[in-house]
């Protein structure tokens, strides 16, 4: 192991020795059983004698830090639990008063039942293609340089040609960005086109994690009601910087915003100057009704956003998403890319690049989609026998959730069935901000099989409140 140790402080070497050891097993960095140097060569590295060094590992032996052993070396033999391990000091940096609004990260669980919304089913995803394309890619010669900002040439294209055939989003390769998602999407464009106090609108219910996300950017949030058709334009307020919608699938309520919503909003942010942020994270998967024209394949002033993710088509682990941006701002879009993490993964860039050329990635979803399908009706069709007068589902016709209303409170009804197995959502915590009582079923990582069961859990918790 090459351990660094400092002679810095107060003490002869052999103390100054003993305490940089003590303190790196007392801190967690040396574990137990993790091989220390031998004195001999730890002396030479230090430039003192080897009884220094002895004298060090004797006195740490003797309190129980180390143990010898025969032709093996000095091995740390302390187990110390977590909660013992010293703690860096806390500092006196404070982040900015953005941060302090923003909640920390939800620790990660695994209900019996988990209806959480936003999860495909892993066991769909295609492995062994996806291994055997991988594996093709490594193979290959790398490159010793730093990559393109905006991702892999191939995977641009192949992008470009896919949602121009699947979706009728007018794009080339220049035109798309690769991303690590759709969040990172979201914050590239925060980072190009907001400044300190501009203001954001954003669908009310809409996606928590993007509110944060401009929040974060110190935009104000100005929330605007959704009904059957959509965002409300009507309902803009001036000097609007973004506007952010999911058209084709509402977030979280799953409506689709009409043609006449659709038209009136872009001629609502070509008059304002404002951009629209198209967020269509799950629109294919599409169990009936023909798909409407995204805001990008309508716009002719140049003002849509269009961000994409195989987060939820593929797996949230990967980290592929993409962005296809005005022209006016592509360029800016790169540099920040560049400035922020440089680029992405290119081999699975390039895997990704030849699943969707090979038309394999279109066979996933074909069949992706008759799977969740079937448990989309299973779980509409369960709602309406066993849970009338408690919740009403919302139509939908797509994507990997769908939203039942509720008269009732659903806070503590939520609380109760996490406690009891049943991973579900209000729709409150979804968006962050006021929102209609109900919850959000996924269908995505829930096993077929325990749908019903699950279900019947949630009914009984809805009995027992």
């Amino acid at each position: 192991m090459d351990f660094h140790v400092t002679l810095a402080g107060r003490g002869d070497l052999g103390t100054r020795i003993y305490r940089e050891l003590r303190d790196a097993i007392l801190d967690g960095r040396l574990r137990s059983g993790e091989r220390l140097p031998p004195t001999r060569e730890l002396a030479k590295r230090l430039a003192v004698s080897r009884n220094t060094v002895a004298v060090a590992y004797d006195r740490l032996t003797a309190d129980g830090f180390l143990a010898g052993k025969v032709g093996s070396g000095t091995f740390v033999c302390v187990e110390l639990p977590a909660g013992h391990r010293r703690k860096a000091p806390a500092g006196s940096a404070r982040p900015r008063d953005a941060w302090r609004t923003v909640p920390p990260p939800e620790a990660p669980i695994e209900p019996e039942y988990d209806f959480r919304v936003g999860i495909p089913d892993a066991g769909l995803f295609p492995m062994q293609t996806w291994r055997r394309l991988l594996s093709a890619e490594l193979r290959g010669i790398g490159s010793a340089h730093y990559g393109d900002p905006a991702g892999h040439e191939g995977l641009r294209a192949a992008i470009a040609r896919h949602v121009g055939v699947s979706r009728s989003v007018r794009a080339d390769a220049e035109d798309v960005l690769v991303t690590q998602g759709a969040q990172q999407a979201l914050d590239l464009l925060c980072r190009v086109l907001l400044e300190p106090g501009d203001r954001v609108a954003m669908e009310e219910p809409g996606y928590r994690m993007a509110r944060l996300l401009f929040r974060s950017h110190g935009a104000e949030i100005v929330g605007v009601p959704v009904d059957e058709e959509g965002l409300r334009v009507s309902d803009l307020p001036a000097r609007t910087r973004l506007v952010y919608v999911t058209p084709s699938h509402q977030f979280p309520l799953g409506t689709p915003m009409s043609l006449a919503r659709r038209t009136a909003l872009l001629t609502w942010a070509e008059r304002a100057g404002a951009v629209v942020i198209e967020d269509d994270y799950d629109s294919e998967f599409r169990f009936s009704d023909r798909p409407l024209e995204p805001l990008q394949s309508l716009d002719r002033a140049g003002c849509v956003a269009y961000v994409g993710s195989f987060s939820k088509t593929l797996l949230p682990a990967l980290r592929l998403g993409f962005l296809i941006a005005p022209r006016s701002v592509r360029e800016a879009l790169r540099h920040a890319r560049q400035l922020a993490d440089w680029h992405g993964d290119h081999h699975a860039q390039a895997a990704l690049a030849r699943l969707l050329d090979e038309g394999l990635f279109a066979r996933h979803i074909r069949k992706a989609t008759r799977e969740y399908a079937a448990r989309h009706e299973r779980i509409t069709t369960l709602l309406h026998e066993n849970f009338t007068g408690l919740l009403t589902s919302v139509p939908s016709a797509a994507g990997l959730h769908l939203c039942a209303l509720s008269e009732l409170d659903c806070e503590p009804v939520a609380a109760r069935a996490n406690q009891a197995g049943v991973g579900v959502q209000t729709l409150a915590s979804l968006c962050g901000a006021p929102a209609p009582s109900g919850l959000a079923l996924g269908y995505g990582a829930v096993a077929p099989e325990k749908i019903e069961p699950g279900l019947a859990v949630l009914r009984q918790v809805f009995d027992e409140g």
